[in-house]
């Protein structure tokens, strides 16, 4: 839970926070710039995009069995998709 905490939630809030503070101690008389509204949909926009883009998974479809990585003789062999006996006929 710390390092959820520290790597996504914290930064994720933290500029929100710094804002709201900054809002709260000047109280009314800074006005905001129409044009930060347009800067923030913006960031929203783009940041929607990048975690949408990082979901997705473009790599070709693996046709196969999906081998997790094990120990064998002290050794750790890595992940990896063994072929099926039916896909190399095809």
């Amino acid at each position: 839970m710390g390092r959820v905490l520290l790597t996504i939630i914290v930064p994720l809030l933290l500029p929100t926070a710094l804002y709201v503070g900054w809002r709260l101690t000047l109280g009314r008389t800074a006005p905001v710039p129409p044009v930060s509204l347009w800067v923030a949909a913006a960031a929203l926009a783009i940041a929607s995009l990048a975690l949408i883009l990082a979901n997705t998974d473009f790599s070709r479809p693996r046709e196969g069995r999906y081998v997790p990585p094990y120990v064998k003789n002290g050794d750790i062999v890595p992940g990896h998709v063994e072929p099926d006996a039916g896909a190399s006929a095809r």
